[in-house]
């Protein structure tokens, strides 16, 4: 029995989707004679001559920025937590250059050649650019000419509801795809310099390691509150391990990049990890960096099996939330650990290092904000609701990408069947530790892009069959999945890649997690690649983005339904990604609300970034105005 059922909240997943049977055209509702503020229409036009002249007009109407205010103070700051991360060392390293002059200091096992040894080890091909900046750029204001908004959509959203006061919107990017300067200022190298993750060999992506103000006042231009990225474990500690020195020149960066964000009147939320392992946990057999394991649950090895990957990351993460406790509200762990986690012992010590560090943030440093992580999972819908075999598909599929994280964090409940069957190496969680385990997420972060249309295997032996046998092609999810619902149509509009446009579906999801894990849940990532976007000749026609804008008007406008209509505690949403960016491989794949130019680095807004904060901005209550004096 799925612990849905255990829980009595089967009647959720049940209502996953629901056919209205309807004839004849869309109704109007908006323009029933009942609604007042419709003015009668006669039931005949009046038809008559007038004087002609243009009449259409262009109003200029120009971003609105966000405005720095009081500051708010989340914890003690760092001088007053240093005695929770004691006896650590800071130490600074220069950059490394392929083939350079070996340094001499050989007996340092923490010193600069020791650190340049970890870049040979790793063996970067063809690592030849370093991008145009090699220092921090100074921001300059955004010109007004750049603020105006675009025409609007001829039709446009027709709700009434507003967003909440405290409602969490802003924008979204991590380390890896943005920063560049892999090899600058005491940098080690990471999971995604090697293997398969750059064809292309580019390292440089945004160069917002040295870009950063002048993204963040691009931001703060736009109107944006909330600024979320990650902070890369190798640039705070080269040599990953605890008992190794702290790099001083990568806490500087951070401090800076916080106090410009808290400067302009954004607040910043950081990622611990992003992905970005340090190499070092593959034992140097990078060739471990793609391979499979017996249990390849995931798409690729973070390294989270390893024996001292849990003391490392905890270790990691006491130093980076002791030193920015203070000015940071919202800390994720992991983001998307399904998709890294190799094995049962993967996702054990994601659960319980995820733990530590809430345990360490909540009691001991006494912190007033949220810890949480960023789970994965295109929701599922059964193809048939009607049916429950598809519905046990639908909730199958589910459970094994969320509950799995979400039981022991959420409910303090063990993890689920899907997940057990499928994963037979898992490591049994004890009364102990669940009751450790039990309510160490604040909010109920996802990354909901899309929807997925469920079934199950067309076999004798179903999903069971299919879990157990590592072999079978729908390995390891067990169900078939698809973009075509029972009527023949796709989910949505397709985009790029897997993304299509489903906002109905996201707010059936919102409801599924509330309802399920009873937690504030915030949007972490949702974005839209435009189809052949980047095969686009004319700049202005990557900028003009209406598919995008109406992924996400729709999707915030499903938001506003679940938080008014459905009493859904949604707290927040952040964009994917506030610019285009390096999507694991190329830079084709473009989720950005701006266009970089990767000659000049140059950034342009998109429409769609115009429209989105729009969209929040006008439905956000604004503090009256004071009063002025007579």
């Amino acid at each position: 029995m799925s612990l849905l059922a255990l829980l009595g909240c089967g009647a959720v997943a049940l209502a996953q989707q629901v056919y209205l049977p309807a004839d004849g055209p869309s109704p109007r509702p908006q323009c029933s004679a009942k609604n007042a503020s419709i003015p009668a229409t006669p039931s005949t036009p009046v038809y008559s001559f007038t004087s002609f002249s243009f009449t259409q007009t262009e109003t200029v109407r120009t971003a609105t920025s966000v405005t720095a205010g009081p500051r708010t103070t989340y914890a003690p700051p760092y001088e007053s937590l240093s005695h929770l991360v004691p006896d650590l060392s800071t130490t600074t390293w220069g950059n490394w250059y392929p083939n350079a002059t070996a340094a001499s200091d050989t007996d340092n096992p923490y010193g600069q050649a020791a650190w340049s040894a970890l870049w040979e080890r790793a063996a970067v091909a063809n690592f030849t650019s370093r991008g145009l900046y090699s220092t921090t750029v100074s921001p300059t204001p955004v010109p007004t000419s750049e603020l105006v908004l675009p025409p609007p959509e001829y039709f446009g959203p027709t709700d009434c509801y507003n967003f909440p006061p405290d409602f969490q919107f802003g924008v979204a990017g991590s380390a890896a795809q943005i920063e560049g300067a892999i090899a600058d200022e005491g940098r080690a190298p990471t999971l995604m310099e090697v293997g398969s993750f750059l064809p292309d060999n580019n390292h440089v992506t945004n160069e917002n390691y040295y870009l950063y103000k002048q993204d963040i006042e691009r931001l703060a231009a736009m109107g944006v509150r909330y600024y979320s990225f990650s902070i890369p474990w190798t640039r705070i500690l080269p040599f990953a391990l605890e008992g190794s020195p702290v790099n001083g020149q990568g806490l500087a960066h951070y401090d800076d990049l916080v106090d410009f964000v808290l400067a302009k009147g954004m607040v910043p939320t950081v990622t611990l990890l992003h992905f970005d392992t340090p190499l070092q946990f593959y034992y140097g057999d990078l060739s471990a960096v793609a391979g499979a394991t017996p249990w390849q649950i995931g798409y690729s090895n973070g390294a989270y099996q390893n024996e001292t990957f849990e003391d490392a990351f905890v270790h990691y993460g006491k130093v980076v939330m002791a030193h920015f406790a203070d000015r940071v509200p919202l800390f994720f762990t992991f983001n998307e650990p399904l998709l890294y986690s190799v094995n049962g012992k993967s996702v054990d010590t994601v659960v319980k290092a995820h733990a530590r560090l809430w345990h360490f943030y909540h009691d001991d440093i006494g912190g007033a904000g949220r810890v949480a992580m960023k789970l994965n999972d295109n929701f599922g819908v059964p193809k048939d609701p009607r049916n429950q075999s598809h519905v046990d598909a639908a909730n199958h599929f589910n459970e094994f990408q969320l509950a799995t994280f979400a039981n022991p964090l959420f409910l303090g409940a063990d993890y689920p069947d899907a997940f057990k069957i499928t994963v037979p190496d898992y490591v049994p969680l004890s009364a102990d530790d669940l009751a450790y385990l039990n309510g160490t997420a604040d909010i109920f972060g996802v990354d909901p892009y899309t929807a997925t249309v469920v079934s199950p295997p067309d076999t004798p032996d179903g999903i069971a069959g299919c879990a157990a046998n590592a072999s079978d092609p729908l390995w390891p999810y067990c169900v078939q999945q698809e973009a075509v619902t029972a009527n023949g149509w796709n989910i949505g509009y397709r985009s790029e890649s897997y993304v299509y446009t489903a906002p109905t579906y996201l707010r059936t999801y919102l409801n599924y997690l509330w309802n399920t894990w009873r937690k504030p849940v915030v949007i972490t990532e949702f974005g839209y690649p435009v189809s052949g976007e980047a095969g686009l000749a004319a700049p202005e026609d990557e900028l003009y983005d209406s598919p995008r804008s109406e992924y996400y008007r729709s999707y915030m406008g499903e938001v506003l339904k679940a938080i008014w209509e459905d009493g859904v505690h949604v707290a927040g949403a952040f964009a994917w990604s506030f610019a285009d960016n390096w999507e694991f491989g190329h830079f084709d794949q473009r989720f950005g609300l701006q266009t970089v130019n990767r000659t000049t680095q140059e950034r342009r807004y998109k429409k769609s970034f115009f429209d989105l904060v729009d969209f929040v901005n006008s439905r956000t209550p604004q503090p009256p105005a004071p009063e002025r004096g007579g």
